[in-house]
């Protein structure tokens, strides 16, 4: 029997939260944590905003919906951001890899049409640069193996393409590395899982484990020569999603030089409401079936409450919480922002990225120094991407000198 896995986010039964609040209004934050926010560069590792991008949605307006464009990203000081490359596990195949260039397409047009505000940038130095310029810096990071279709020479083109990190698996296993999300069946990484590995270092992408089994990180951490990221992990100490990661787990990511990004989502950093959702999941999956679609939510909501009582409500604090007590564990120098915007639902409080600065307040409030929130708002990401460059760099060299010595 396959384990209870809880996939179906909560905002498919919740009326939306999304809207602009009075309260964004009126985010208590002080001119000491203004100005530390928005002279850092404040990078987030896992925007799921990109499917918009293939539409006729517009990027430089803002709407009342969802959590990111180019106009509330302003007023959140979001300067820098991965737009995650994603599809479900299910789609597979060359169906998968025609979608993921799709997809990536859209990020590069994104910055051809917006030369001036917008800058597709695939190295530590680049970010920088855009951010001296004033534009946004358009990472990506492609979310699930799945989308390399068996194939190293997929990768490669990926990674030509701009890709600068692989999460292993999405929510179902690959044909080579387990999910967190799946019933065990490879035992985490097999031999061609760990070749992928191995490419990734040479290729000078990231290695991501947020999304895999315990097992599969084991395997990818012992084969990896460079520092890995979890691009949208939080902490299984504070809430049990399988999703999270252990205090061991990020003990060893950080040992090895890696970044733990934290995520909001309401299920990930709050424990009382994932054990809600978890024993709910059953009877969301019949109401799912029953009342699809969203103009039904309210309709799914009243029957969840009917059955299980008010869904809890997860606070924005709850971030603060899940980064201090990774910044406890491993230091300050290992720990990032990888918030699943547009993934799914979002804190009160943190219900799109005009709410940013509040989590520079809060960690200025707790004592961390300008110096330490800078490295958490996207100092530590660049580190990690430019050692991650270095190892590149000299494996290719390595290789090069294999090959004169033949």
């Amino acid at each position: 029997m396959k384990r209870l896995v809880v996939i179906i986010p909560l905002c498919f039964f919740m009326v939306s939260f999304n809207s602009l609040s009075s309260a964004q209004k009126s985010d208590p934050v002080s001119e000491r944590a203004r100005k530390i926010h928005f002279s850092s560069i404040v990078l987030d590792t896992h925007i799921d905003t990109t499917p918009r991008l293939e539409t006729d949605w517009r990027f430089t307006e803002e709407h009342k919906d969802g959590h990111i464009d180019l106009p509330r990203m302003k007023k959140g000081g979001l300067n820098a951001l991965f737009f995650s490359i994603y599809m479900s596990g299910t789609v597979t195949g060359p169906k998968a890899v025609n979608d993921s260039i799709n997809r990536i397409a859209a990020v590069h047009k994104l910055a051809e049409d917006m030369p001036d505000q917008v800058a597709l940038c695939t190295t530590a130095d680049q970010v920088r640069r855009a951010n001296r310029q004033g534009k946004i810096a358009a990472l990506m990071g492609m979310e699930g193996g799945h989308m390399i279709n068996n194939s190293l020479a997929t990768l490669r083109m990926y990674a030509a393409l701009g890709v600068r990190y692989l999460t292993l698996t999405h929510s179902i296993n690959t044909d080579w590395a387990d999910s967190s999300g799946d019933q065990p069946r490879h035992n985490g990484l097999t031999d061609f899982g760990k070749e992928v590995v191995r490419e990734l270092n040479r290729l000078g992408v990231m290695v991501d484990i947020s999304h895999v089994s315990d097992k599969t990180f084991q395997d990818a951490l012992e084969v990896s020569r460079a520092p890995m990221i979890a691009s949208h992990s939080s902490c299984r100490a504070l809430s049990g999603h399988a999703r999270n990661m252990t205090d061991e787990m990020i003990k060893a990511l950080a040992a090895k030089g890696g970044v733990i990004q934290i995520n909001y989502l309401d299920q990930f950093i709050d424990n009382t409401l994932f054990e809600y959702m978890k024993k709910a999941q059953p009877f969301m999956r019949e109401l799912a079936q029953k009342y699809p679609g969203r103009e039904n939510a309210a309709r799914r909501r009243e029957e969840m409450e009917r059955q299980f009582g008010p869904a809890p409500r997860a606070s924005w604090e709850k971030i603060i919480e899940h980064i201090d007590h990774a910044v406890k564990l491993v230091g300050v120098s290992h720990v990032g922002l990888g918030s699943d915007f547009d993934g799914g639902s979002m804190p009160a409080g943190m219900e799109d990225v005009t709410h940013l600065p509040k989590i520079t307040e809060a960690l200025l409030r707790k004592g961390y120094s300008e110096s330490d929130i800078k490295k958490i708002l996207g100092e530590n990401t660049l580190r990690l991407l430019a050692d991650v460059e270095r190892v590149s760099s000299q494996l290719k060299a390595e290789r090069r000198g294999g090959q004169a010595a033949k």
